[in-house]
């Protein structure tokens, strides 16, 4: 694929970016280049490797997710907390509806 100062300016114009006659001549070779690199990385035969996430292997470290029964510090304190509430509804924060 190759991409033309046409192409470039309407990429431009989708993404809302102002840019001037010489910019868009400018960026043409330039996206023309990513994307032949692009290309090149199809090439590569990845067959037998596992897809990743990162380049060294970790873990997530979980805690467990438990109220802290301190009323000063942590839970136990809802009806305390939906008392300042302009509108509460079923233990949570009643919102107006936005979308109908």
């Amino acid at each position: 694929m190759s991409v033309d100062k046409q192409t470039v300016a309407k990429i431009a114009s989708l993404a809302r970016i102002r840019m001037s006659d010489d910019e868009l001549t400018r960026m043409a070779p330039e996206l023309n280049q990513i994307l032949d690199w692009v290309e090149q990385l199809g090439e590569v035969d990845v067959s037998g490797v596992e897809p990743m996430t990162a380049v060294i292997p970790n873990s997530l470290r979980l805690r467990d997710d438990v109220v802290d029964a301190d009323p000063l510090t942590g839970g136990g304190r809802r009806d305390d907390i939906l008392a300042n509430a302009p509108a509460a509804e079923h233990g949570f924060f009643g919102v107006p509806k936005v979308i109908e």
